[in-house]
C-alpha cells in the first residue's frame, strides 16, 4: 500500500512538472479556443421581437467599482438605441458581448459630466466596429451641438491616426464622430423619432439649475418603456407612463446621503458635506419614485442611476424602506449588464442578466 501511494505521488509530480514546463503551449491552447469560442458574439442577435431595456450603466458620479456611468439601450426591433453614455459605457456595453456597430442612435438627457463623459469612447468604438459610412446620430436638448463638436474637436487627431494606420476603406472619414439633432425646448412632449414602427418621445423632466432636461418614452408594437433622466420628483413621468410596461427612473436614498454628509461635516470637510447636503434636491427617493410608478401604473419599476453605491444586496432593504407600502409592482434594483424584455404580442416581462 505504501508503495502505491509513493508511486500516485510520483506520477502527480512528473505530471505537474510537466504541465509547469508547457504552460506556455496550454496559455496557447485556451487562448486561440477562447477566441475561437467567442469571437463575433452578439448577446441582443437572438431576442424575440419587441421592446428591450439594457442596463449598461446604473453607477452615478460617486465611485462604484461594480457600476458604469449611467447608460441604457433600448432595443425596438431590429433597431438599437443610446440613452445617455456614462464613465465606461462603451467597455460595459462590449463586456456584455454587444456589438457598439449596432447602435442607430443616441439620446441624451442633460449635459451633467456624468451623462456624457463615456460618448467619445461610444462614438470611437462604433466607427471602428462598424465601417458605417455616417456618424452617430446625438439627440439632446438645446446645446446638443457645443457637445457633440467638443468630442469631435477632441478626437480629431484620432480619426486621422487611425484612417493613416488601416486605410480609409476600413475606417471612412464620413462615419466617425457624431452629428447632433437639437430637440427644441417645448413644455409639452414631443415625438422626436418615428421610424420603422418605433416612436420616441422626449418630455421634460425637473433637475433645476440643469435647464432643459428631458425623459424619454419609447413606443414599440404595443409595449412601452419610460426613462426618466435625472429629475426630482414630477408629475409629468407619470403622466408620461401612463400604464407602460416598464419605469426605469433614477433613485437617490436621502437618509443615507444625509448620513454621508453628516460624516463629512463632523470631519471637518465642509465642501464635501455641502455638495451631498444639495445633490438630494434635484434627484428622487425611492419612496417618491414608488409614487410615480404607482400614479402612472407602471407594470414593472427598475432603479437606476443609483445614488450613493450599494457595495452590498445586504442594504437594498434598508434602500428601499417604504417602496412597498408606496407602489403595489414589482420593483427591481438596477445591476450592470441587466436585461428586461417585452416580446411583441404578450404581454410579458421577462429578465435576464447579460454580465
Amino acid at each position: 500500500m505504501r508503495r502505491v501511494g509513493i508511486g500516485l505521488i510520483v506520477i502527480i509530480a512528473t505530471v505537474g512538472g510537466l504541465a509547469w514546463l508547457s504552460r506556455d503551449r496550454l496559455g496557447e491552447i485556451v487562448f486561440n479556443r477562447a477566441v475561437e469560442a467567442n469571437y463575433g458574439q452578439d448577446a441582443i442577435a437572438g431576442l424575440p421581437d419587441g421592446l428591450h431595456v439594457i442596463l449598461c450603466g446604473t453607477g452615478s458620479p460617486l465611485p462604484d467599482p461594480d457600476r458604469s456611468g449611467p447608460c441604457t439601450l433600448v432595443l425596438a426591433g431590429k433597431q438599437l438605441f443610446l440613452v445617455d453614455s456614462g464613465s465606461g459605457a462603451g467597455r460595459r456595453i462590449g463586456e456584455m458581448s454587444i456589438p457598439l456597430g449596432r447602435i442607430d442612435a443616441t439620446l441624451l438627457t442633460h449635459f451633467h459630466s456624468d451623462h456624457i463623459d463615456g460618448l467619445g469612447e461610444v462614438l470611437m468604438l462604433r466607427w471602428a466596429a462598424s465601417g458605417r459610412k455616417e456618424p452617430m446620430p446625438v439627440y439632446g436638448p438645446l446645446g446638443v451641438e457645443r457637445v457633440v463638436s467638443g468630442f469631435d474637436t477632441a478626437y480629431t487627431a484620432d480619426y486621422g491616426y487611425r484612417i493613416a494606420h488601416h486605410g480609409a476603406d476600413i475606417m471612412p472619414r464620413s462615419g466617425a464622430g457624431a452629428r447632433a439633432l437639437t430637440i427644441a425646448s417645448k413644455d409639452e412632449p414631443q415625438l422626436v423619432y418615428n421610424r420603422g414602427g418605433v416612436k420616441i418621445t422626449a418630455f421634460k423632466v425637473k433637475h433645476d439649475p440643469v435647464e432643459p432636461a428631458l425623459g424619454y418614452r419609447f413606443d414599440y408594437k404595443g409595449r412601452s418603456i419610460v426613462i426618466s433622466g435625472d429629475t426630482a420628483p414630477t408629475s409629468t413621468v407619470a403622466q408620461m407612463c401612463k400604464g407602460c410596461d416598464v419605469l426605469v427612473h433614477e433613485v437617490l436614498n436621502p437618509a443615507m446621503v444625509g448620513k454621508i454628509s453628516a460624516t463629512a461635516k463632523a470631519a471637518g470637510d465642509r465642501r464635501i458635506a455641502k455638495i451631498m447636503s444639495d445633490i438630494p434636491g434635484y434627484h428622487s427617493s425611492p419612496v417618491a419614485v414608488a409614487g410615480i410608478a404607482q400614479r402612472g401604473k407602471a407594470r414593472t419599476l427598475v432603479f437606476t442611476h443609483i445614488v450613493p453605491r450599494m457595495p452590498s444586496r445586504l442594504l437594498h432593504p434598508y434602500f428601499l424602506r417604504g417602496v412597498s407600502a408606496a407602489y403595489a409592482g414589482k420593483v427591481v434594483m438596477g445591476e450592470d449588464g441587466m436585461q428586461v424584455s417585452l416580446p411583441a404580442g404578450s404581454d410579458r416581462i421577462e429578465q435576464a442578466d447579460l454580465l
